[in-house]
């Protein structure tokens, strides 16, 4: 089986980042990531995206606020960081405490900050295939890893556990615009084994450790793993079984190592698009 790490596909998307920074005459792009409380996987995340886009040449500022903040005060505050001309992007770590409302914030974001696609506008671009959007980056990330590795997407039949906003539902959009026939399963598929013995490319994405082993994989299929859980060792695992699999699958990404590298990267694309689109329309190009 052949292992399909991300940093390939994540030193590609560099390439392309540097090129679109030559036409924006020096200017640096600065992204917004903006965390409520002290999940450690949010800090995580947010020091890790720091780290990688300075190394794609690109600015980040972490904005934090404390676990109790009343919804008004963090709209007032994320109102202050969506219409400063300083932030090309923003990413707003999720979910957020109960106190405040995802919706209202999702309806806030300037389409065009918003690089990980929750604002009403680009999801209904992502549906309609209208690439002008900003999809959600790890569902972009896993189109990625098929393009750069030359894994065929058109016409393959692609089954997808998982149905969120995050990646299920937006990862089907983009896969069905490159023509692959797309089944969607939940925790209330029925024969969920069999559906997924039936497909050529299977991603997955439930968020449930090792929920996926050998049995569920047909033979020479393309295997990608969105999942990023721990198990009960305090180890990094995905939504596979990583090894049951080797003798089942041709290719499959590894966790970590394998889509999560590459989301970051493609956070870094959008955050250099949304500045050259302001810079072109600047110009009034």
């Amino acid at each position: 089986m052949e292992i399909l790490k991300g940093a390939e596909t994540s030193a590609r998307i560099k390439e392309d980042v540097k090129k679109m920074l030559d036409t924006l005459g020096g200017k640096i792009p600065k992204l917004a990531i903006v965390r409520v409380g002290e999940r450690p996987d949010d800090v995580s995340y947010e020091r890790s995206a720091v780290k990688k886009l300075a190394s794609f040449g690109l600015r980040a500022e972490a904005f934090s606020y404390p676990q109790e903040i009343s919804h008004e005060d963090f709209k007032r505050e994320f109102k202050r960081i969506n219409e400063d001309k300083d932030v090309d992007g923003i990413l707003l770590l999720r979910p957020l405490p109960k106190q405040i409302c995802e919706k209202d914030l999702e309806a806030m974001i300037d389409p065009g900050k918003d690089l990980d696609g929750i604002s009403p506008v680009n999801v209904a671009k992502v549906f309609a295939g209208d690439d002008s959007g900003f999809a959600p980056c790890t569902a972009e990330a896993v189109v990625e890893v098929l393009k750069h590795n030359q894994i065929p997407i058109t016409g393959k039949r692609v089954v997808i556990v998982g149905r969120s906003m995050v990646v299920g539902k937006p990862l089907s959009m983009l896969l069905l615009k490159e023509n692959a026939t797309v089944t969607i399963c939940h925790t209330r598929t029925k024969d969920l084994k069999g559906t997924c013995q039936g497909a050529e490319i299977l991603v997955a994405a439930a968020g449930r450790a090792r929920m996926l082993d050998g049995e569920y994989v047909a033979k020479d299929a393309v295997v990608v793993d969105v999942g990023i859980n721990v198990d009960e060792d305090g180890k990094l695992c995905g939504d596979v079984d990583f090894d049951s699999i080797q003798k089942k699958a041709s290719m499959a990404t590894p966790v970590p190592g394998g889509v999560g590298a590459v989301t970051t990267a493609v956070l870094a694309k959008h955050l250099v698009q949304s500045c050259v689109n302001r810079f072109k329309q600047s110009f009034g190009n």
